[in-house]
């Protein structure tokens, strides 16, 4: 994944950059999370572009499917995220009557909606396990969660894009109530399988000059 700082005004990138880069290695690795290996680069356009190429990027001799993209664009859309298993402890409980309430309402319990299931910038993660923030090896601080790089794409509900929904439908319909349009649903996203509907979660801290950077994988 590259994400420019033009594309996404909401992401703070380290003095000096304007490109960030999500590469790894899709091979299964047993370092613990048996996924692929992940490395993040903030770089500059301005010195990148002097050793660009054209034509078709190498692939590896060998990969795993599930962890091989295919070629997709990103359309950023900006939404409104709430933490979702990362609730303050005891919160959850106090408003239990109205989180029934919503589902009774609309057909979705909070956890579901709350935070996106899509790959995102930014918001919270949408976590398939139990939260497991980092914290910085060298300051101690909380990280700050990044980007997601998740398996699954919206295909119904409060967070499908506004341009994905099916033209039959009706438009007047609440907005947690739209269905995709199917021919738009087989080509969206990625297409890997990252474990059951897990994800790879991405954190760095800015406290540090180096913006250290960390990733979680649930699957």
């Amino acid at each position: 994944m590259q994400l420019y700082g033009r594309d996404v005004p909401g992401l703070v990138f380290p003095t000096g950059t304007d490109l960030l880069q999500i590469l790894w290695c899709p091979l299964v690795h047993e370092d613990g999370e048996c996924a692929a290996n992940p490395r993040l680069y903030w770089r500059s356009t301005a010195v990148t572009v002097v050793d660009a190429r054209a034509g078709t990027p190498p692939l590896p001799h060998t990969a795993e499917e599930d962890y091989l993209p295919r070629p997709c664009t990103l359309s950023p859309t900006p939404a409104v995220e709430y933490p979702n298993w990362d609730l303050a402890e005891g919160l959850a409980g106090q408003l239990a009557e109205r989180f029934e309430a919503l589902k009774e309402e609309r057909g979705f319990d909070y956890f579901e909606v709350a935070t996106t299931q899509q790959s995102k910038v930014g918001g919270y993660p949408s976590w398939t396990q139990p939260p497991n923030w980092p914290d910085c090896t060298t300051c101690g601080t909380r990280m700050e969660h990044l980007l997601s790089v998740t398996a699954t794409e919206a295909g119904r509900g409060r967070w499908l894009p506004l341009d994905e929904r099916d033209p039959g439908q009706d438009q007047a319909a609440p907005s947690w109530e739209a269905e995709a349009d199917p021919a738009v649903l087989e080509s969206l996203g990625h297409d890997m399988s990252l474990g059951d509907l897990g994800g790879m979660y991405f954190f760095v801290c800015r406290a540090c000059p180096d913006t250290p950077y960390t990733h979680r994988y649930d699957c």
